[in-house]
């Protein structure tokens, strides 16, 4: 491991929040959960606009909404919502042409290919299948579209599929004979997510039959569980296909080993795999402009999901293959070529923010940051700079467009200003301290709304999960830590050896090590914070995590209970050894401990949480979801048995609705209050 020398740094103070008044109040969870999101922006290729995505909270249906807009980059013209969208629209795409959008929408029922006129006015469907659409691309010439769709990969139609879907369920028992019976939330049916080519008529319609370019390919593209475009790109020519897939076989759930292929769209020949050196994972193709190069990201550690990712040109003349990235300590997030090919725009987590750097595409080397503080979350290139979304600790996301050369974004959008106006937000702070091994660790604080000098306050002490993650500079939608300043509490975030964003050293320090040296790191910096910052009441502080965060609040509750008046574990591990046997993602679980839990015991039993249960005593709030398959509900179920067991004060909140994540607005408010009610009950003076 490569040790981390960063000068002990100074404080910073982030963005400012609203002015606070008498009659200001803090976010509520009800307040986060009906704020418009700004996502997926995408610049016009002739005209000066871009679109992007809203997602809206439909309250009565319990469920996100969203919608397409357009927005001047000029800024003389405000953001408009294009009434093409409002039966539902997603994943909005300029033709090449600039003349039309494309989107997806469920409104016929299902999840197909629709298209609007530049204006917005009406829409046309495109594609009209019997199986639901899952992820779109446009031809550079505009005549053909390739489309994922799940089907049996047995079958040599769509229409086989659909009469396989559509069988009589009884009986219902299932064999497998390979793992992966579940993945994230679904169970396995049997499909694979394959790619089909469409060809395009004059008027924007889809005709013929679909073209499967990938038959009997045991892997699926897009990925599952969350892939999407991303995995798939055209080549200039429109003639063929290069995506991103894992062959799956018995292995799969312990491999990484994501490969690039290439497939002429006409259908005519079988993938050929461009990447069988590598056996880590190869994705996010993309081919430059003039067709010369083909960039993607690329890992180098089979098995290792959160190893550095590369980003890689290969010369497709010459057959050479390069690291653009080389001597660059950063994980790139996305990528984007310039219009002209001769930069390539990428997307990397850094100290605390996630920041649009610059490569030139033709040396290798160190880039250039073009974005600053704050966590940029999409963005996309156009003829006269780059167009943006990008929040902050204090503010959600909105449009911003970064003319070329210029250092400062200028804001296009204002969504949820309304919302905003008499809600203020508690001040962020980012600080770094020395933790493990003496290397420099950031963290940030968050005063309460309403904070007055020289009073004191309960604090919330959030640890994030992943655990190869950071709560960084951003506005997040589930551990918001403006709802607990809302509610009054300080709050304090470590981002402990193993975070991601400070080089892939510091990354690679928690493998192996899940319950030292990020305790150490959780350990000195709630003490620096305390010291640094008189208004935390140390006696009045409650710590909570979710995944590996709500793990580690197992392992303080029998290694580090002393400081905390309660505790709240979402989704969080029990017992390690039993998880090696019941997660679905075999590879993390086993890179994280050190191989398979009967060829190394040892690694799965050194922090496990399970054997130091008789030292727990400080009250803990668990909670679960029931389609949770990556942390499963036993999990959940073991600690509140646990702690029932020893008569330690304790609740579960459970979701049988609900996976790794708590996606419904009302279960999310649910969430909210049951935390702070919990929070409040042991934090009172």
């Amino acid at each position: 491991m490569r040790a981390l020398s960063i000068a002990l740094a100074a404080m910073v103070t982030l963005a400012s929040p609203l002015a606070w008044s008498a009659d200001s109040k803090g976010l509520s969870p009800k307040d986060l959960g009906s704020l418009d999101r700004v996502s997926d922006v995408r610049a016009s290729p002739t005209a000066g606009v871009a679109i992007y995505d809203l997602r809206s909270t439909d309250w009565g249906r319990n469920r996100g909404v969203h919608s397409l807009w357009q927005v001047d980059l000029s800024a003389r013209i405000p953001a408009r919502e294009l009434a093409a969208s409002r039966g539902g629209a997603a994943s909005g795409r300029w033709s090449p042409d600039g003349q039309w959008i494309y989107f997806m929408s469920s409104r016929s029922g299902s999840p197909q290919v629709w298209r609007t006129d530049a204006a917005g006015e009406t829409a046309t469907q495109v594609t009209d299948l019997p199986l639901p659409v899952q992820a779109y691309r446009l031809s550079p010439d505009g005549r053909t579209l390739v489309i994922g769709l799940s089907v049996y990969p047995d079958c040599r139609t769509i229409q086989c599929t659909v009469e396989r879907n559509s069988r009589p369920k009884a009986p219902s028992g299932k064999v497998y004979d390979r793992l992966f019976v579940r993945h994230w939330d679904e169970w396995a049916d049997g499909t694979r997510n394959h790619l089909f080519a469409l060809t395009l008529n004059s008027s924007g319609t889809a005709t013929g039959a679909p073209l499967e370019l990938t038959p009997g390919f045991d892997g699926d593209t897009p990925s599952k569980p969350f892939g999407g475009e991303e995995d798939f790109t055209f080549t200039p020519d429109s003639k063929a296909v290069i995506f991103s897939a894992r062959v799956a076989g018995r292995n799969e759930p312990w491999q990484t080993n994501f490969d690039l292929y290439r497939v002429a769209v006409s259908g005519q020949d079988k993938p050929i795999n461009l990447t069988p050196d590598n056996q880590a994972a190869d994705t996010a193709p993309s081919v430059s402009p003039d067709g010369s190069k083909l960039a993607w990201l690329a890992m180098k550690r089979p098995g290792f999901e959160s190893d550095r990712n590369a980003l890689m040109i290969r010369d497709l003349v010459k057959g050479v293959d390069r690291e653009v990235s080389f001597g660059w300590d950063r994980s790139v997030e996305g990528f984007k070529w310039s219009d002209d090919g001769k930069v390539i725009y990428g997307l990397a987590q850094d100290l605390g923010q996630t920041r649009i750097f610059a490569f030139p595409a033709g040396k290798s080397g160190a880039p250039t940051a073009v974005t600053g503080a704050g966590h940029v979350q999409d963005f996309d290139t156009g003829k006269h700079g780059l167009v943006l979304t990008r929040d902050d600790l204090s503010t959600p996301a909105q449009v911003f467009r970064l003319d070329t050369g210029a250092k400062v974004p200028v804001q296009l959008t204002g969504h949820n200003a309304d919302r905003l106006t008499d809600i203020a937000m508690g001040q962020a702070e980012q600080f770094s301290f020395p933790g493990w091994n003496g290397e420099t660790v950031y963290g940030y604080v968050v005063k309460p709304v309403g904070y007055e000098p020289g009073k004191s306050y309960p604090v919330a002490f959030l640890i994030h999960g992943g655990p190869q993650g950071s709560f960084g500079n951003l506005f997040h939608y589930r551990w918001n830590a403006q709802t607990y300043a809302g509610h009054g509490y300080a709050v304090v975030m470590i981002d402990f050896h193993g975070s991601t964003g400070y080089g892939q050293g510091f990354t690679d320090a928690i493998s192996q090590h899940w319950g030292d040296r990020p305790l150490e790191d959780l350990q000195k910096g709630w003490a620096y914070a305390l010291s640094k910052y008189p208004f935390l009441n140390g006696d009045r502080a409650c710590a909570l995590g979710g995944s590996y965060g709500g793990f580690m609040i197992n392992w303080i509750a029998g290694n580090w209970s002393k400081p905390w008046k309660c505790l709240v574990n979402h989704d969080g591990l029990f017992d390690t050894h039993a998880m090696g046997y019941s997660t679905e993602e075999l590879w993390f679980s086993e890179w994280e401990n050190g191989g398979t839990p009967y060829d190394n015991p040892k690694g799965y039993q050194m922090f496990n949480p399970v054997n130091h249960v008789a030292d727990w005593a400080v009250p803990e709030l668990v909670i679960h979801g029931q389609n949770d398959f990556r942390v499963p509900l036993e999990q959940g179920l073991g600690t509140f048995t646990a702690l029932q067991r020893k008569g330690v004060a304790s609740q579960f909140l459970y979701f049988p609705d609900e996976n790794h994540w708590v996606l419904k607005p009302e279960n999310g408010v649910q969430w909210h209050d049951t935390v702070f009610g919990w929070l409040d009950r042991w934090t009172a003076k």
